[in-house]
């Protein structure tokens, strides 16, 4: 609940003005039981009524407002507009609000409705009240088991104003400001911070607004100031509360995700040192602990030492039997490792759950990094219209908890679609953000961005300028080893094999050490691209195999342009047009307009007429589409459609699913009688 006093100081004074002089006007029990009305904001007519009576002011005195075209007073109590409800309010003496407030909560249920009382009581006392600051504490728990972060910290604020011993009112105000941070109300939580800190607070608590303000800066991506502050914090806290440490030590760690090569002095490689560094607890290591320490080490000691350890933290951090808040705590940062180490499922399987959280609890604060993972998973699995919808879903957070709009994703997006002139444009701007914030990570995508867009439109110099400054910082963990495989191919087609070779060998080694089917299929087609001829066709064959058994669907069709782009020149014609014209739909369907182009112009390189896809012709079956339909309709299975065609058994499921539904079929039975009536034409490709 949120008292209607709040909002008088920014009526506009015009229209302030007119409804001030219209109430004024009004019989004075009218203006008596408006002003009842305006002090509870729920507008329920049980409790207005009852207050009213116990104030003395009798039912007729709603008439004259109802003519006046201020309020109903029917099955709910309706002001005209929220403006009417504040002039009421403010047109009450401080004294007559207040007893308007004492009415209300003497007609509440304390049993049925104990936080409305409280709230009602509270804005009812005239100075502190240690009762009921109590009562409001407590509604504070209540509203926060039931997901409600903003109501806590309004609770708690209110508790902190009318307590009157000053230890007491600063750790209230403390807590109000974290209840403030979880909310996504950052500049509320530094307000309430300040508040706490002008109090005798002891040092435990002291260290706690340090941490506090950390965070908000994290969250309001302000990184310059974030990692240095926490990382104080955490050494600081470890002679108080180890536990505390902890949960700080993992956020400098998140924060320092974020800083990346703008760090300075405290960047990521600092926090993983000193976390791997500090005084370890005689209790056997919890979940959580063993994420953060296998996460240190993977920076501190490499993919070789920390990889297969993280994987195994995060195995059981996901059986683990946490509270939903340790969930909220750990969640982001479990997402961002499991990203690290290549695990798909774990990733998705995580970001997933943050945004379930967020529902269930109101919290805000994990959000920023929430909707940053699954833009980049929605990227990386080739569904740009949801990336895009992060996207939006990313300014408007930033907006709400009181950060700066950021085109990082909006530049990586614009990469991915291919848009040069979009990319040009966000350039400067994805810049200056991110110097002026200390914000590597943002300054990285833009490098990863325009080295995908280099790439894509086959001006190779263009993207090794812009992948060699990504790559030069391997503590970069969240972009590091996207930029590593574009260097790859840019350092290749710009006749440097020896930056390719490195970036090939650094590839390799977290290929080694994570092991799943995703960095495997990456490293495949890197090394192909730098192999002996004798070697490249399996190497290739190797990374469709294995990207095929994922749901990375922008990384497997490079894959297949690659390896067709490899045939071609190595004179097999025939062999080309498969993995080219499976790399065009498939960058036709994602929406990587650039490398669509580039495929289409080397399946035209082979002989082939390729008519381009257009919104018109999007949902006519493509070559590929047709040949692996007649395969299905003649009963061949997906593993021996996939070996007859050189496509993954998944990328044959993936292309039958696109013709069930352009044709408007459910199974395979259905194909021999849809194909012979399909009056589509065969788009040429």
């Amino acid at each position: 609940m949120r008292s209607p006093l709040a909002a008088v100081s920014a009526l506009p004074s015009r229209i302030e003005e007119s409804f001030r002089r219209r109430i004024a006007a009004l019989p004075e029990q009218t203006r008596r039981l408006l002003l009842i009305a305006a002090a509870d904001p729920l507008g329920e007519p049980i409790l207005v009524w009852r207050a009213a009576e116990l104030q003395g002011v009798s039912a007729e005195a709603a008439a004259p407002a109802a003519e006046a075209g201020l309020c109903e007073f029917g099955t709910r109590v309706r002001f005209r507009h929220p403006l009417v409800r504040a002039a009421a309010y403010g047109a009450g003496s401080p004294d007559e609000r207040r007893r308007a407030h004492a009415a209300i909560a003497e007609v509440t249920d304390a049993e049925a409705d104990p936080d409305r009382r409280a709230w009602h009581r509270a804005h009812a006392s005239a100075g502190p009240d240690d009762t009921v600051a109590d009562e409001l504490e407590r509604s504070a728990v209540r509203a926060r088991a039931r997901g409600g972060q903003a109501a806590a910290a309004a609770f708690l604020e209110r508790s902190a104003d009318l307590t009157l011993d000053p230890v007491r009112r600063a750790e209230r105000a403390l807590a109000a400001a974290e209840a403030s941070y979880l909310a996504g109300s950052g500049e509320d939580a530094l307000r309430l911070a300040g508040v706490a800190e002008r109090g005798p607070l002891d040092e435990f608590h002291r260290v706690l607004v340090d941490v506090l303000r950390g965070r908000v800066a994290t969250m309001q991506r302000r990184i310059s100031d974030a990692t240095p502050l926490l990382l104080r914090a955490a050494r600081r806290l470890e002679r108080f509360d180890r536990r505390v440490a902890r949960d700080t030590y993992r956020d400098a760690f998140i924060s320092a995700i974020l800083a990346g090569s703008l760090a300075g002095d405290t960047g990521l490689a600092e926090v993983a040192a000193a976390i791997r560094s500090a005084a370890q607890s005689a209790e056997p290591p919890s979940a959580t602990d063993e994420l953060l320490d296998a996460a240190a080490l993977l920076v501190d000691a490499g993919y070789a030492a920390g990889a297969a350890r993280v994987q195994r933290a995060l195995a059981a951090f996901r059986v683990a039997p946490i509270s939903r808040e340790e969930e909220l705590q750990w969640l982001p940062f479990a997402s961002q490792v499991a990203h690290e180490v290549y695990d798909e499922q774990v990733w998705d399987a995580l970001s997933t759950r943050i945004l379930e959280l967020v529902g269930e609890t109101g919290v805000l604060a994990p959000l920023p990094i929430a909707a940053a993972e699954r833009f980049t998973r929605d990227v990386y699995v080739g569904d740009l219209t949801a990336a895009a919808g992060y996207v939006e879903e990313q300014d408007r957070l930033l907006e709400a908890i009181g950060g700066e709009r950021s085109s990082a994703s909006r530049v990586v997006l614009a990469g991915y679609r291919g848009r040069e002139r979009e990319v040009a444009q966000l350039d400067e701007a994805t810049t200056r953000y991110a110097v002026s914030r200390g914000n590597g990570n943002a300054l990285d995508a833009l490098h990863w961005a325009k080295a995908v867009l280099g790439n894509g439109l086959g001006r190779y110099e263009e993207a090794l300028a812009a992948a060699q400054p990504g790559a030069a910082y391997p503590p970069a963990l969240s972009v590091y080893s996207r930029i590593l495989s574009e260097l790859v191919e840019a350092a290749a087609r710009c006749g440097r094999p020896e930056v390719a070779a490195d970036a090939v060998g650094r590839l390799a080694e977290m290929a080694r050490a994570c092991g799943t089917d995703w960095i495997l299929g990456v490293e495949a087609r890197a090394r192909a691209l730098v192999a002996d001829p004798r070697d490249a066709d399996e190497l290739y064959r190797q990374a469709t195999e294995r990207l095929g058994r994922t749901r990375i669907r922008s990384e497997l069709a490079r894959a297949h342009l690659l390896h067709g782009e490899w045939l071609r020149r190595e004179g097999r014609r025939v062999d080309a047009r498969t993995q080219l014209r499976a790399a065009y739909d498939e960058f036709t369907s994602i929406g990587m307009e650039a490398f669509a182009e580039r495929a289409r112009g080397e399946l035209a390189a082979t002989g082939e007429k390729v008519r381009k896809r257009t919104a018109k012709t999007r949902d006519e079956l493509t070559a590929q589409e047709r040949q692996i339909a007649e395969l299905a309709r003649d009963g061949l299975s997906n593993p021996e459609i996939g070996a007859r065609l050189f496509l993954s058994r998944r990328t044959v499921q993936y292309h039958l699913g696109k013709v069930f539904g352009k044709l408007g079929i459910r199974s395979r039975n259905e194909l021999a009688s849809a194909l012979a009536s399909s009056g589509s034409e065969l788009v040429q490709t």
